[in-house]
């Protein structure tokens, strides 16, 4: 089984908020290189993160942590808003909400967000097993009278 590096979790937390979580689709590379896709990128040298994903109200991506230019690490996710929440506004509140949970990542658990998160009368529920070699867990959202808005699925660790 191949050791943790003891920087990796620091990386990833750095690059969450410096794409998706802090810059939104902004962080987005002009020519992805998937067709159809939004992929993120951040670079602190020894590391390198990409973050590719389809889909707006259910989407499917990948994360990757490259060192060295050799993939050692990568989290797969699927997931979105109810299937009968269609309307713009109402997707772009619920995702201007998790941007806001997710830039909550920490370096103990730097998957998703934090575990609770409540703001605007939502609330970010994040349930984790396992460590950062490997890992699965399931995000959720939902307004404070406990009406569901928004699932996430996500697992992965260390590759070898």
């Amino acid at each position: 089984m191949p050791s943790i590096p003891p920087d990796l979790a620091a990386f990833l937390v750095e690059a969450k908020r410096r794409t998706y979580a802090g810059l939104d689709d902004d962080a987005t590379v002009a020519a992805p290189l998937l067709a159809g896709s939004k992929q993120l990128e951040h670079r602190a040298p020894p590391y390198a993160y990409r973050d590719i994903y389809f889909g707006m109200g259910f989407f499917v991506g990948q994360e990757t942590v490259s060192r060295d230019d050799h993939v050692i690490w990568s989290m797969s996710y699927s997931g979105g808003a109810r299937a009968d929440i269609t309307d713009r506004s109402t997707l772009l509140e619920i995702y201007k909400f998790l941007r806001q949970a997710l830039l909550g990542v920490s370096v103990e658990e730097p998957y998703r967000g934090p575990r609770p998160f409540e703001q605007a009368g939502m609330t970010y529920r994040n349930e984790v097993e396992g460590s950062l070699d490997r890992f699965h867990g399931v995000e959720t959202i939902a307004r404070s009278d406990s009406t569901p808005l928004y699932e996430l699925r996500y697992s992965g660790g260390l590759l070898r």
